[in-house]
């Protein structure tokens, strides 16, 4: 789970040089995808995370609401995270 995180961190880097993020919104992105990888029942490695201005967007499929609404709660409590917009979508064959 630890591997996970880390290239996590290394892809959000990455991405937030091509594609031109404050820095505030690298470091938020940063923390949710963290947050996120490191909960079991959320399976963050299969979320996608979008942040612009602090606010959050969540996409991709998780296995059911709990885990859907936990993703929200989790990315909420970051620090600089201002809204967080859940487009989470539940799937049962999710892995």
């Amino acid at each position: 789970m630890r591997r996970v995180a880390i290239v996590l961190t290394l892809m959000a880097l990455l991405a937030a040089s091509v594609f031109g993020q404050s820095k505030e919104d690298d470091k938020v992105y940063d923390q949710v995808r963290l947050k996120l990888a490191g909960d079991v029942g959320v399976n963050g490695g299969a979320i996608e995370v979008e942040v612009k201005d602090g606010a959050v967007t969540l996409k991709g499929k998780v296995r059911t609401e709990k885990a859907r609404l936990k993703a929200e709660k989790l990315a909420g409590k970051v620090k600089g995270v201002r809204s967080v917009i859940n487009q989470l979508k539940v799937d049962t064959t999710a892995h």
